[in-house]
């Protein structure tokens, strides 16, 4: 058996947007008040995540918003030949202000808007909580990171655009938010509009298996379900959803997992790594999946 396209017809639809567009927009207006400790400073406010990506169930709730700081910045310039290294170094000196005064001051500025009760500086995140319509919300403060591909001076450079962060559980991370969401775009485009429907499906398998009791709840993240079908061919793609689904379960299955990168084509999407799916997860989420297929 499988599953009837009606379900699948169910699981492809987005989840409600209005509640999470206007808790971004509650968030985004409190990031930016003239009276932020840091409005000095360069910063940019924008999504990630499925609500970002258009990648929403009505399993999920959390609006995930960046808050980075631009005034600084970390470099990457291993691809760059010496000459180009030194013309770097010679342009930008040492910062004299510190991302720790930046996430301070934004932790700050979030308690000032919603109430220090309702504000949880977390290992990774700053969560706001949920309050009568308003959602609840993660804001990530995190500082630019740059992997240039270019630099001669300061008015001609080229550089993946990327943020870093610190945490207490794992170290540094280091991602490309902006990426994976023009990556995940392009996509859609290719397969004529079926990815991110295919992806709301997965995702609202996983839901289920979580539900049952099949997988754990942290077996499947959106973001690795989001790159792992950005891998699949765009040809795999189309006629119906019991036929999307069932290429794509079969070509991620039949393929070889390690070649995988994540949908921001900056690191491979299994591994170790906390940017990483682990190998046991994903074995656990595609083994789960195709008995919740084959068992329907």
């Amino acid at each position: 058996m499988a599953i009837p396209e009606s379900q699948l017809d169910t699981w492809s639809h987005q989840g409600a947007m209005q509640g999470s567009c206007d808790t971004y927009n509650t968030v985004k207006a409190a990031l930016e008040s003239s009276s932020a400790v840091y409005k000095d400073q360069k910063f940019e406010v924008f999504l990630q995540g499925s609500y970002g990506n258009d990648t929403n169930i009505f399993a999920e709730s959390d609006v995930d918003t960046v808050m980075r700081l631009n005034s600084i910045w970390r470099s990457d310039l291993s691809q760059l030949p010496a000459d180009q290294q030194a013309a770097y170094h010679a342009t930008f000196g040492n910062a004299t202000y510190t991302f720790g005064e930046f996430e301070r001051g934004v932790v700050l500025r979030l308690e000032t808007a919603f109430g220090k009760e309702s504000v949880d500086a977390g290992n990774k995140a700053i969560k706001i909580k949920a309050n009568g319509s308003r959602r609840s919300a993660d804001v990530v403060a995190c500082y630019q990171y740059r992997k240039y591909v270019r630099f001669i001076d300061e008015d001609d450079q080229d550089y993946l655009p990327g943020i870093i962060f610190p945490t207490d559980s794992s170290g540094e991370v280091i991602n490309y938010p902006k990426l994976h969401s023009e990556n995940c775009t392009a996509k859609h485009k290719a397969t004529i509009q079926w990815f991110k429907p295919t992806v709301r499906i997965f995702k609202n398998m996983r839901t289920k298996l979580v539900d049952d009791g099949k997988i754990a709840r942290d077996t499947a993240p959106s973001y690795y379900v989001e790159g792992m079908l950005w891998n699949v061919p765009k040809e795999m793609y189309g006629t119906s959803y019991q036929d999307t689904v069932f290429k794509c379960l079969k070509w991620i299955v039949e393929a070889d997992r390690t070649k995988l990168v994540c949908a921001n084509r900056q690191y491979w999407l299994l591994g170790n790594s906390n940017v990483q799916w682990t190998v046991a997860k994903c074995d656990a989420f595609l083994s789960a999946a195709v008995k919740l297929w084959d068992g329907w």
